[in-house]
């Protein structure tokens, strides 16, 4: 394709959802798990797993594997796809409820009095610490769905939230991995987390935990999080403490990424450059208040088109990782993501820049809690917005994103994408005409 076809109306926004399509597409579990299965244990082969991609991981592993196995994963309302030998359970995400509750009790029991000759595969993806919500004695699935909401406003990252669900968690934190206790655990792990910390993947039920207790309760009170006097006890006491490495409770345990945003990023690229575009991938693990990061996009964005620095344009700057959206505590608050969040401040930060497009969307297809996966950026975004009488500030202020762009037509839904690496932003950069 020409370079300007790409940069006409319509063009650069074919092309970002092609590097988008490409991103989730590298990372569906049917192209991901069949290499990385294990060879037949001595003994049983018992499947177990959490998260938005789990079903489809699961699917994976019945269509290549001869033996015998059964077992039982937890996904997201939506996200079940058909399994013969292995059970299906949906579950809530990000606020968990009983169906989880009562998956994670039986995923326990599906694990306990196994031998040294059996084989447990975890198939773990984002989305497993609401999915498998198990309070440690004297908490109430009720204490957790509060906690997870206030930690989900807070503004807080998504390695602190799992450090402090985990700690109050009866199967994440290694807990599960305890309990498959002497048989061999192998974790296939499709990875949504920055910097791709298997602990930070669904908790890390079936991982050893670095992390205290006592650094759970400087999370909270930075946030100035309150949980029940029962939740305050278990972490001054030492009693929610996780399993740590060399713990004898653990059994052997091995980890193996099968997807990681980085992949994701690279099949982008590869779009890119097929396409006559330079990519430039600034991270797969970027952090931080989504505004603010959208301001410093910005920036490099605005360097390039001015400047041909840090690369020159005709390109695309692709980056991953998971932003932090602080929620108004006061005051009318809309419908938004983490990512349509970025967006709208970046639109605001480029003011029109000629030649700049953008794409921010969640590779597993759900912004926050809406089942739209992103949005389109354009120059023309603000002047189309303020001409329907929209006005940006204020959608940003009321964390308003999806009705930002869901007013313009400028949303992208992909509906269940079945796999989960996180964030993808690619904003499309032009050369000017000077």
């Amino acid at each position: 394709m020409q370079m300007a076809a790409l940069m006409n109306s319509t063009g650069p926004r074919e092309l970002l959802r092609a590097m988008f399509d490409a991103a989730i597409a590298a990372a569906q579990p049917a192209l991901c798990v069949p290499r990385h299965l294990p060879q037949p244990p001595k003994g049983r082969l018992v499947v177990v797993g959490a998260g938005k991609a789990s079903a489809a991981m699961a699917r994976a592993v019945e269509a290549h594997w001869r033996g015998p196995l059964g077992g039982l994963v937890v996904t997201r309302y939506g996200y079940a796809v058909p399994c013969e030998r292995i059970q299906i359970v949906e579950a809530a995400h990000p606020v968990p409820d009983a169906a989880g509750e009562a998956a994670a009790k039986r995923m326990l029991e599906a694990v306990r009095g196994l031998t040294s000759d059996d084989l447990v595969l975890c198939l773990i993806s984002g989305g497993g610490s609401s999915l498998l919500p198990l309070p440690l004695p004297g908490l109430t699935l009720q204490d957790l769905q509060a906690l997870n909401a206030a930690l989900l406003a807070s503004g807080a990252s998504i390695t602190e939230m799992n450090c402090v669900r985990r700690h109050l968690s009866g199967i994440q934190g290694g807990r599960l991995a305890e309990a498959c206790h002497p048989a061999r655990v192998l974790n296939l792990l499709l990875s949504d987390v920055p910097g791709d910390d298997p602990i930070d993947i669904a908790s890390g039920p079936t991982v050893p935990d670095p992390t205290t207790c006592a650094d759970a309760l400087e999370i909270l009170r930075r946030y100035e999080i309150d949980v029940t006097p029962r939740a305050l006890d278990l972490l001054e006491s030492g009693e929610g403490e996780t399993l740590k490495a060399g713990d004898p409770r653990l059994p052997s345990i091995e980890t193996r990424f099968i997807a990681t945003p980085q992949m994701a990023l690279e099949a982008a690229a590869a779009v890119a450059r097929d396409a006559g575009l330079d990519p430039c991938i600034l991270g797969d693990a970027i952090e931080g208040e989504s505004r603010e990061v959208a301001k410093t996009l910005a920036g490099i964005a605005l360097q390039v088109a001015r400047r041909g620095q840090p690369v020159k344009a005709p390109c695309v700057l692709l980056s991953g990782g998971e932003t932090t959206v602080t929620l108004r505590k006061h005051g009318e608050r809309g419908q938004g993501g983490r990512n349509v969040e970025f967006l709208l401040a970046l639109g605001i930060a480029l003011d029109g820049e000629p030649g700049i497009h953008a794409l921010a969307g969640d590779t597993d297809g759900v912004d926050g809690q809406e089942e739209i996966a992103g949005a389109l950026l354009a120059p023309d975004t603000l002047t189309r917005a303020r001409a329907q009488g929209l006005k940006p500030r204020d959608h940003l202020d009321r964390n308003d994103g999806h009705g930002f762009f869901g007013a313009l037509g400028d949303a992208v839904v992909t509906g269940p994408t079945l796999t989960n690496v996180n964030d993808f932003r690619a904003i499309v950069i032009a050369p000017r005409k000077d």
